[in-house]
């Protein structure tokens, strides 16, 4: 099998929020992420696009409800999950967990070979991060 992995980014998982602003400090501050780029929705204190990059590589897309009518805004009452690839899986769920995240499942070990755990955030998304970078 041939290796197709790039240094593009070609995945981008992205999540809405009801409070956008919230949710980019968390994912900032709480699990690491670095943000690239934000910019303003229609109403007052709404972010219309935001990326963050991942420092294992990869990155997410957020955006918070806007309109009411857009097609999307519904996600915000969806739990929505993302897989984190971390080298330090125990000092991550320190820095999470001090930041406010709700503890779904704590630091274990798993059968095949990866150790890490699982919160959710401030508006009920699931966020796990571990080891495991694939095969």
């Amino acid at each position: 099998m041939t290796d197709t992995r790039t240094t593009v980014i070609g995945v981008w998982p992205t999540l809405i929020y009801r409070d956008g602003p919230a949710a980019l400090r968390f994912l900032t501050e709480g699990l690491g992420f670095t943000l690239v780029a934000s910019y303003p929705g229609e109403r007052e204190g709404s972010i219309a696009h935001a990326e963050l990059s991942w420092p294992a590589g990869g990155g997410i897309m957020l955006g918070s409800v806007d309109r009411g009518e857009n097609e999307f805004d519904g996600l915000a009452d969806q739990a929505q999950a993302v897989y984190l690839v971390h080298d330090d899986p125990d000092a991550l769920f320190e820095r999470v967990t001090a930041a406010g995240a709700t503890v779904v499942r704590g630091l274990r070990n798993e059968d095949y070979g990866s150790r890490g755990f699982s919160v959710r955030d401030h508006e009920g998304n699931f966020w796990s991060a571990g080891t495991y970078a694939g095969e």
